[in-house]
């Protein structure tokens, strides 16, 4: 009996062994060592309504000319984009018209979209001038990550803000995040700044079902013990960034869907960046382009990548990057 229980333990290990060489080999296939940060050469370029011409993007390598850049990735957004666009450039506005050393600009990028998205965003360029709105429309549809580190890549700004294109978060809790940017910025002038929807989760769970509430809870749990502790909302899309640390994490991040804010946060606390998180305002906005439970279990396993493939050394973090 005991040699049965042992032959059968050892052909269970043997088993276990395999898979997880198995696995290991898997990652390393299907992993590239460093980010592919290329572009099509239409992905270069921005259109100005008003000349009918096209203008060479400037680079985040290139010194900071305007004071804030404002990255909104936009999939298929012709109809939520116009109240988000309206919101912030009236925020904007005033704020310029307050203070007419402030400068601005917003850069929507089209992520791939066979709609108007590009030619309801050029109807602002057109309005507002391209020195204050432009269009990057990208050849082909990247995810939420790829769509707003290519627009991170050509942005004019000394502080950078990615903002969801349906217009959930209101603009004005921008400054929330501005002065938390100075409280937690170093001497590097490194920073990232989170706006959070965890103090609106107890009214949200009421909403849920136990199933939804569970894999809420789930991911939460997965976050924290796989890859970003500290921090509450780590999918909220509405956080600012210093040029030099979006330079960084931006140039390192590996995963651009779903998951990316968890790639960019974990790579925030590997360069030691600090990470700041206030609570804003936020409502729930119809025509979300994620599926809950399934974007859920995507991001989970997406999750438990991240973190393997960093300890396996399959995903290699390059920390020599400057930022001119």
């Amino acid at each position: 009996m005991d040699c049965t229980l042992t032959s059968i333990f050892l052909a269970l290990l043997c088993v276990a062994v395999v898979l997880l060489i198995v696995l290991v080999i898997g990652i390393f296939i299907t992993s590239t060592p460093y980010p592919n940060l290329g572009r099509y050469e239409s992905e270069k370029v921005f259109e100005d309504p008003s000349k009918n011409e096209k203008f060479s993007f400037p680079s985040i390598h290139d010194p900071p000319s305007t004071d804030l850049s404002v990255i909104v990735p936009a999939y298929f957004e012709e109809e939520r984009l116009p109240s988000m666009m309206d919101e912030a450039l009236d925020y904007l506005e005033d704020r310029q018209k307050k203070n007419p050393s402030f400068n601005y600009e917003i850069i929507v990028v089209n992520d791939g979209s066979t709609d108007k998205t590009s030619e309801t965003a050029l109807e602002y360029s057109k309005k507002y001038g391209t020195s204050k709105v432009r269009v990057l429309t990208l050849e082909k549809n990247r995810g939420k990550g790829g769509a707003i580190r290519l627009g991170m890549f050509v942005a004019r700004g000394r502080q950078l803000l990615f903002a969801d294109a349906d217009g959930a978060s209101k603009f004005s809790d921008l400054n929330k995040l501005e002065v938390e940017m100075k409280k937690v910025k170093n001497s590097d002038n490194m920073a990232v700044v989170c706006g959070s929807r965890a103090h609106l989760e107890k009214d949200s769970i009421a909403q849920r079902s136990l199933f939804r509430t569970i894999l809420m809870y789930g991911f939460h749990f997965l976050v924290y013990f796989m890859c970003v502790k500290g921090i509450k909302d780590t999918q909220c899309g509405f956080k600012l960034l210093t040029r030099e640390s979006a330079v960084l994490l931006f140039s390192n991040l590996h995963v651009e869907r779903w998951a990316f804010d968890v790639d960019m946060l974990y790579l925030a606390q590997t360069f030691n960046i600090p990470i700041g998180e206030v609570a804003i305002s936020w409502q729930e906005i119809e025509g979300s382009k994620m599926i809950p439970v399934w974007s859920w279990l995507q991001m989970g396993r997406d999750l438990i990548l991240i973190r393997l493939r960093y300890m396996l050394g399959a995903w290699r973090i390059n920390k020599n990057i400057k930022s001119s």
